[in-house]
């Protein structure tokens, strides 16, 4: 079967195979990818409306066990440089973030080896006693994995008591690439690609929607790309859990990886639509615009894309690795409108607040 069938069998509702989908990696042009990528999209999406999200990152500790080859951000635990978040600067944070009409905050921080569930309850219940409004997405898969193991406890527990706690929704990081040959190399102390399934399926029975990502750009293969995507897919038919893809490039410098020849547009955008080409049951996908840049993010509307993420009013993890985008709301407003869309804040789960 050729690219174009390939194709047309998707155009036409039909699901892709992985070998379909390596073989539209290797043969099949850009621009007509991104063709196809955008009909599905606005199959899914026929209004011109892209969407964003006004929120903040915060990063509660940089201290990590996991030392995977990637990060530039964390640190040992007795690094000058090292540090856990005190809650004066956390109330800080959460109050400048709702001052600019922010409705969310997404936490994550590193494996630190002295936390157990009972700090993250406390802390929990203390944003939402201070701020009720405020929506907590927060903790990848690799921290409720490590929660669950320094507090003796099984992941569905350790789901439910953050849940009842105050958490209300699960960032997709720590996916990397779901294969284990290549977590292996770049972060053999994190969780496996099926712990990381897991984490998710169990919250998406809880009723914790969450999202969904994909590091690529390193030393994973095209197979191994399409083998991340399927596995999302897979649970997806399964859960409907999912509320979101989002991909982004590695970002090589001051990691151990360095050395790695960086990934460029060219692979952001053929990879981005070859997503939206398989993710068939994925609503939405997320344009990254903190990895990518402006002009590439407006591009990425046109291939896969519908949603230009966060107005990210603080971000620590890319920027330690050497790469500082920063939009503000206006800025996204007007990239949206620019190309001839209509920009609308939303939620986190995707329902339209206002354009």
């Amino acid at each position: 079967m050729s690219y174009k069938d390939i194709l047309e069998k998707a155009r036409a509702g039909d699901r892709i195979s992985a070998m379909e989908a390596c073989q539209l990696f290797r043969t099949a042009p850009l621009l007509t990818l991104g063709e196809t990528a955008n009909y599905l999209t606005r199959q899914k999406h026929p209004e011109p409306i892209v969407t964003y999200i006004v929120d903040r990152n915060i990063n509660y500790t940089n201290i990590c066990i996991s030392q995977c080859r990637f990060c530039a951000f964390y640190r040992h635990t007795d690094h000058p440089e090292g540090y856990l978040l005190e809650w004066p600067i956390l109330e800080k944070k959460i109050e400048e973030t709702l001052a600019q009409g922010g409705i969310q905050i997404l936490m994550q921080g590193g494996l630190h080896p002295q936390l157990e569930i009972t700090f993250f309850e406390e802390l929990l219940t203390r944003i939402k006693t201070h701020f009720p409004e405020i929506h907590i997405h927060g903790f990848s898969p690799p921290e409720i994995i490590h929660i669950s193991r320094q507090s003796n406890l099984t992941i569905p527990q350790t789901l439910v008591r953050l849940k009842a706690a105050g958490l209300g929704s699960i960032p997709g990081g720590g996916a990397e690439i779901l294969s284990d040959r290549v977590r292996k190399l770049i972060s053999p102390n994190k969780c496996t690609s099926q712990e990381w399934l897991l984490v998710m399926e169990q919250a998406h029975k809880l009723g914790l929607r969450t999202t969904a990502t994909m590091m690529y750009g390193h030393i994973e293969t095209i197979e191994e790309r399409i083998e991340h995507l399927i596995k999302l897919r897979e649970l997806q038919d399964k859960t409907g859990g999912f509320t979101a893809f989002i991909p982004w490039s590695f970002q090589h410098p001051n990691t151990a990886l360095g050395k790695q020849k960086p990934s460029f547009a060219f692979d952001y955008l053929k990879t981005l639509a070859i997503a939206r080409i398989v993710l068939d049951n994925f609503a939405n996908i997320q344009a990254s615009w903190v990895t990518q840049g402006s002009k590439i993010a407006q591009i990425a509307l046109f291939f896969g894309a519908n949603d230009l993420g966060s107005t990210m009013l603080e971000e620590n993890v890319v920027r330690s690795a050497g790469v500082s985008f920063c939009l503000t709301e206006a800025d996204l407003r007007r990239l949206i409108a620019d190309i001839g869309f209509i920009p609308y804040r939303r939620n986190t789960f995707y329902d339209l607040i206002s354009s």
